[in-house]
C-alpha cells in the first residue's frame, strides 16, 4: 500500500476496507492511519501477528483477521472501544489475553479452529457477548489437567504477610524495588480466603456450562493448593468434578451465560 495513504483525501471518508485474499505478511502500517475506518477485513492473508498500534483505529466496529497464521493477540486490541465483531478464526492462537474482557461493546467473538486449551476467567465479564465460536479448538475435546505449583519464595511469603496483615509502611521504609513488588499483589479469587499472591500461584480450571451441553474450561488463579474456592473444580475424578461443576454453575449469574457456537 502507498505510504501516504493516511494523508490522501480518500482516507478521511473511508469507512469500509476489504483486503482479504491477498498476500500481506503483516498489517500495512498505512492502514493504521485510517482513523475513520469502521470495518477492516484482512482474512486469508499471511499475517503472523497483530501490531499493537491496531489500537489507533478507535472507530473500528468490525475486524476480520480469519485464515492467517496469527499466534498471539496483543493486549492493545482491547483498547478499541467501539469493536462489536471480532473474527480470529482459522489461526494458530494458543491463548486469549485477559485484557480482552475490556471490549465492553463486543457482541460476537469468533475463535474457532485455533489452538486454545482454555479461556481466561475474565471472559465472563463480556456481558454483552451474544456469540462465541470455539469449535475446532482442543478445549472442546481435551481439558487441561497437568497443572504445577512452585512454592513461594521467602520474599513472597514476607510480602503476603505484609499485605494480609496490613503491616504499615512508607516508601522511605523500604527500597524502591520492594515497594514496587508489594504494589503487584494480586487478590485470591476465593472469597473465603482474602489472601494475596505475587509470583507463585495455583493455576486451576473452572468448568462452566454455557449452553447446557458443553463444559468450557476457564483459567483462574489461587494463592495456594490448600485454598479451595467455590469457583474451582480441581478434582481429578470425573464424578466429583461433575458435582463440583454443578455448584460452580450456580455461582455464575444467569445473564452472563451467553450463546456459544461449538458446532
Amino acid at each position: 500500500l502507498p505510504k501516504g495513504l493516511g494523508q490522501a483525501p480518500l482516507a478521511r471518508s473511508l469507512r469500509v476496507l476489504n483486503l482479504s485474499g491477498n498476500r500481506f505478511s503483516e498489517v500495512p502500517p498505512a492502514l493504521l492511519q485510517l482513523r475513520g475506518l469502521r470495518s477492516l477485513s484482512l482474512g486469508g492473508n499471511r499475517l503472523h501477528g497483530i501490531p499493537p498500534d491496531i489500537q489507533e483505529l478507535q472507530s473500528l466496529e468490525f475486524l476480520y483477521l480469519g485464515g492467517n497464521f496469527i499466534t498471539a493477540i496483543p493486549p492493545e486490541l482491547a483498547k478499541l472501544p467501539s469493536l462489536r465483531y471480532l473474527v480470529l478464526c482459522d489461526n494458530k492462537i494458543q491463548s486469549i489475553p485477559p485484557q480482552l474482557a475490556q471490549l465492553h461493546s463486543l457482541r460476537s467473538l469468533s475463535l474457532h479452529n485455533n489452538l486454545l486449551t482454555y479461556l481466561p476467567r475474565e471472559i465472563l465479564n463480556l456481558v454483552h457477548l451474544e456469540e462465541l465460536s470455539l469449535r475446532g479448538n482442543p478445549l472442546v475435546v481435551r481439558f487441561v489437567r497437568d497443572l504445577t505449583y512452585n512454592p513461594p519464595s521467602l520474599q513472597e511469603l514476607a510480602g503476603r504477610t505484609v499485605k494480609t496483615r496490613n503491616v504499615p509502611y512508607t516508601p522511605s521504609d523500604l527500597p524502591d524495588s520492594l515497594v514496587r513488588y508489594l504494589s503487584l499483589a494480586s487478590n485470591c479469587p476465593n472469597p473465603k480466603c482474602g489472601g494475596v499472591y505475587f509470583d507463585s500461584c495455583v493455576r486451576q480450571i473452572k468448568f462452566v456450562d454455557f449452553c447446557g451441553k458443553y463444559r468450557l474450561p476457564l483459567m483462574h488463579y489461587l494463592c495456594s493448593p490448600e485454598c479451595s474456592s467455590p469457583y474451582s473444580s480441581a478434582s481429578q475424578s470425573s464424578t466429583s468434578q461433575s458435582e463440583s461443576d454443578s455448584e460452580d454453575e450456580a455461582s455464575v449469574a444467569a445473564h452472563r451465560m451467553q450463546k456459544v457456537l461449538l458446532g
